[in-house]
């Protein structure tokens, strides 16, 4: 554990942990910036042990703070009741980044509680090593030479599982990629996109298809048979169904591990329509919410490879719910994660414990302190590209505090007090909820 002279909560010895008789006496938060912006959650309890969670990149604190008093006073070992008792308070995408990340802290905490690590808590695991399949920032040379430099820094990494963008604003800014003109909004927070599905005016040319044809025989050519490719920003929304369907065809010789947020992620009958036309799987689900939020995606076979951000879906408990049932009808799990490494190992637990895991994501590879803001993850922990699950109890890593607060985001303090939300904040539309408490 990080040392202190200032008494801080993070230098208490769990001795002897009596879960009983655990209770949740404070929840407070450290948002840090490092790829983005990631509220790093802290879970107190009476007895000196605590829990980290992660709220999902972008997503506010305050969806976590809200939640506060529903947990004051609980055992934390209750994660099921408790997560009944919050989860009515997300929403998809990063509405649900508070529900999720306090999700994963109890979860943290209750694996300290009883010594054991929490792919043990979801039901052990199926593999010491879980794959990681890296993420490729999108060169500022939208050429195929441009993105296989930009492949080339993942395989020098060691990962053999790699993604590369194939997004809306390639066909943009490449001349005769489009056919006519596409439909732009006026106002400033839109200014990067477009009607969702709606075609946008405009429609992929015979040199658009070439041009993503091409960036794919490139990549391919540069990496050879045995590494795993896939591409993201399949559109992003900029294309219909047809369109999706014309593009993946272009590029199924090149055999990608999947396509990935073909349609925008509420158009559940196009990723169907998609799928179906494509040999090449669809990949989809990263803001959706709950096991609700996946179950017609999965039972109509809309995605080929569910997947989902834990920090959306549910956390621990809630996304092995959803891989379990997805593998019920022959489908495969994928996990989209960019966070801290609190929320990366919560991935590895995760993807541990899930039996049709293709790969977790790991989005910081760019970020050289990353790997110094917690303690108990080596420098080397990315071997061959496969990170080792950790035995130790809860999330197997601690936070540096020093490192830690070199990177709080602008403005912020490090797990300040939360004095402002003990009253009943929870709820929309000025809806209160007070929480019964279960010993």
């Amino acid at each position: 554990m990080p040392n202190s002279t200032n008494g801080a909560i993070e230098n208490a010895v769990n001795t002897n942990s009596r879960p009983s008789d655990l209770r949740i006496t404070d929840i407070r938060v450290a948002p840090l910036r490092c790829q983005g912006y990631h509220p790093i959650v802290r879970i107190d309890t009476n007895q000196g042990i605590y829990g980290l969670g992660e709220v999902r990149d972008g997503a506010h604190q305050d969806t976590a703070l809200r939640l506060k008093h529903l947990l004051i006073g609980q055992n934390p070992c209750h994660i099921e009741y408790l997560f009944r008792s919050i989860k009515r308070y997300g929403g998809d995408s990063r509405e649900a980044g508070g529900v999720c990340g306090l999700e994963i802290a109890l979860m943290d905490l209750a694996g300290k509680a009883y010594g054991v690590p929490c792919y043990q808590l979801l039901g052990g695991k199926f593999r010491d090593r879980v794959r990681i399949y890296g993420d490729t920032p999108t060169p500022a040379d939208m050429s195929p030479e441009g993105f296989v430099e930009a492949v080339k820094t993942r395989l020098a990494l060691g990962l053999t599982f790699i993604k590369f963008d194939l997004s809306a604003h390639l066909f943009e800014r490449t001349p005769r990629s489009l056919v006519g003109s596409a439909t732009k909004y006026e106002y400033p927070q839109y200014r990067q996109w477009y009607v969702p599905g709606s075609g946008a005016g405009a429609r992929i040319s015979q040199r658009g298809l070439e041009l993503a044809a091409g960036i794919c025989a490139a990549v391919r050519e540069a990496v050879g048979d045995e590494v795993s490719l896939c591409t993201d920003h399949f559109g992003e929304g900029f294309v219909t169904a047809d369109e999706a369907i014309r593009i993946g065809q272009a590029i199924e010789p090149y055999n990608l591990a999947w396509v990935e947020d073909v349609l925008p992620w509420t158009d559940i009958a196009g990723h169907k329509k998609v799928a179906d036309a494509l040999l090449t799987p669809v990949a989809a689900g990263e803001d959706l919410y709950l096991f609700e939020g996946f179950r017609e995606a999965i039972e109509t076979k809309a995605f080929d490879i569910i997947h989902p951000d834990m920090l959306t879906s549910g956390g621990l408990t809630e996304t092995k719910k959803i891989a379990d049932h997805a593998e019920r009808y022959g489908i495969p799990t994928a996990l989209h994660a960019c966070c801290s490494p609190i929320g990366m190992m919560a991935n590895v637990h995760l993807g541990a414990s899930i039996a049709a895991l293709t790969a977790v994501e790991h989005h910081a590879l760019d970020i050289p302190y990353w790997t110094d803001l917690v303690t108990g993850l080596d420098a080397d922990y990315l071997s061959e590209g496969y990170v080792t699950v950790p035995d130790a109890p809860g999330l197997g890593v601690d936070l540096n505090e020093e490192v830690m607060r070199e990177h709080l985001a602008a403005g912020e303090d490090y797990f300040a007090p939360t004095d402002e939300w003990d009253q009943e904040r929870v709820g929309f539309l000025g809806h209160h909820v007070r929480a019964t408490h279960v010993r």
